[in-house]
Parts: structure tokens; sequence; C-alpha cells
């Protein structure tokens, strides 16, 4: 009777390993193939906190590559690629909270373009590089045996410079110079990941968010056929959901390296190394 029990029991611990298997596998898919709009904020990284079990800090450097579509009426591709160094502090297997400090620059497509035929643009496209911005977030984590892992976080971020570009050309044959500012840009993401941990303490791990961002634009001088004016006009991420995997691999001893892929419409994509005190 013993022995019944005891395959029983690991039957049954097999179905539970066999159903999150197949949650993760979902997940991953709905991270790779769904069309929607990717995350402006960074990676999230791994359910489970980074920090020790008995708790302490971790650093990381990491680089991040986003593309969004942001719409004011008019719809708008954004690409940033962000450099940065993170710390943040956990514990106990359960909880994490970090910052980020970093610089960004912001690519957005068409912002100049002319909609009408007696105002030429010099370009067509927005281009700022290497703005400071912050993330803060935190993450709860739940296991469900020594493998199977479940977490949610928050995070959000904030541009904390002006953005400019200029553009010149003429209107009706007349002469102009036009300054563009993108102020407060800012986002914040909620999440739900799924984690599996494999031989090595290899982390595969996979879930939905959702988002919002937004940002203030305004130019310097009203040039007809431009899409903005001196007003200050509200552009914010078109789609507000999405989905990411990553891989986090163990390396030398307090080391490990961080993969993550974000995709909905878009795709973004980024990794860092992390240190464990």
């Amino acid at each position: 009777m013993t022995g019944l029990g005891g395959k029983n029991a690991e039957r049954s611990k097999g179905g539970i390993h066999t159903k999150a298997l197949r949650i993760i596998a979902i997940s991953v898919f709905l991270a790779l193939a769904v069309h929607g709009i990717a995350a402006a904020g960074g990676p999230f990284g791994p359910p489970q906190p980074i920090a020790r079990e008995a708790g302490g800090l971790h650093t990381a450097i990491g680089y991040w590559h986003q593309e969004d579509r942001y719409k004011n009426g008019a719809e708008f591709v954004t690409r940033q690629d962000q450099v940065y160094s993170e710390a943040g502090y956990g514990a106990q297997n359960r909880w994490d909270i970090y910052g980020r400090i970093g610089v960004s620059n912001l690519k957005i497509q068409d912002t100049f373009s002319s909609s009408s035929p007696l105002t030429t643009t010099s370009n067509n496209d927005f281009d700022e590089n290497w703005k400071f911005f912050g993330t803060l977030g935190a993450k709860v984590f739940y296991p469900f045996s020594k493998t199977f892992g479940m977490g949610a976080f928050v995070q959000g971020s904030y541009s904390f410079n002006s953005l400019k570009d200029d553009v010149s050309g003429t209107n009706g044959g007349t002469p102009y110079r036009a300054v563009l500012s993108v102020n407060d840009l800012w986002d914040v993401n909620f999440g739900i990941g799924f984690q599996a941990t494999v031989p090595y303490g290899i982390r595969l791990y996979a879930g939905p968010y959702v988002y919002y961002s937004e940002a203030t634009a305004s130019l310097s001088t009203n040039v007809p056929g431009l899409q903005f004016s001196t007003a200050d006009t509200s552009i914010k991420n078109k789609t507000n959901a999405g989905g990411f995997a990553g891989i986090d691999l163990p390396l030398a001893k307090g080391f490990r390296m961080n993969v993550e892929g974000q995709c909905s419409e878009r795709f973004s994509a980024g990794g860092a190394i992390t240190y464990t005190y």
C-alpha cells in the first residue's frame, strides 16, 4: 500500500509539473507570437528575486533595445537604445526591489513628414541622443516547488530630460526652422511571470503584461503641414498589452546573465549581467 501511495504521489507531482510546463509553453508562445506593442520600460527579469535567499544586494549592467508605437491621431514608430546600471535588494526568494539609472536615445519615424505640398522638410525623423532616465521596480515570487514558481511585478520609468530635435525647410518659399520637444516621457508596467528552474540553475520564464506610456510634445513654431504645433500635445502608446519571455543563466560565482524579449506588435530585446553580494 505504501509503495502504491508513493507511485500515486509521484504521478500527482508529475501531473502538476506537466501542467506548469504547459502554462510556461503557452506563455512563451504568447510572448513571441501575439501582435501588439512592445514595452518601453526595459527588461522585467525572472520572477524569482536575484538576491540570495538570506537577503542581500545585487547590481547589474544592461543594454535594452525597445520599439513601440505612439499615437496622437497619427501613429509614430519609436525606437530607443538604453544602457543602464541597476541596484536592488531582496530576500527569502520571495521579494525584490530595484532601481536603474541610465542613458537612452529616442528616434521617432516620420515625425516631420509634411502633409502640405507647400512645405518642405530637411528630415523626416526625430532623433535625440543619450539623455538620462530612471526606473523603479518591485516583484514578489511564490514557488510551487523547487522547479516551478509564479511571480508578479510592477515597474515604472521616467525620462529626466527634455528630448529635442530640429527641422528646417521652406513653407511657400519662406525659410523656417522649428524645434520639437518631447517632455515627461514615462511608462508603468504590471505583469505576471511563470518560471521553471531546469538543470544547472538555469531559469526559464514567460508571461503577459499590461502597460501605459505617455509623453508631451510641442513645436517651437507653427508650420503648416507638420504634425505638431506650439500647443502641448499628448502622445500615448497605441496598445496596452503584450508578452515577455527570457532566460537567466548562472556564470561564475555570484554572476548571472539575463536575456529577455518582449513582443506584441513590435519586438524589443536586451540583456544584463548581474552580480549578487
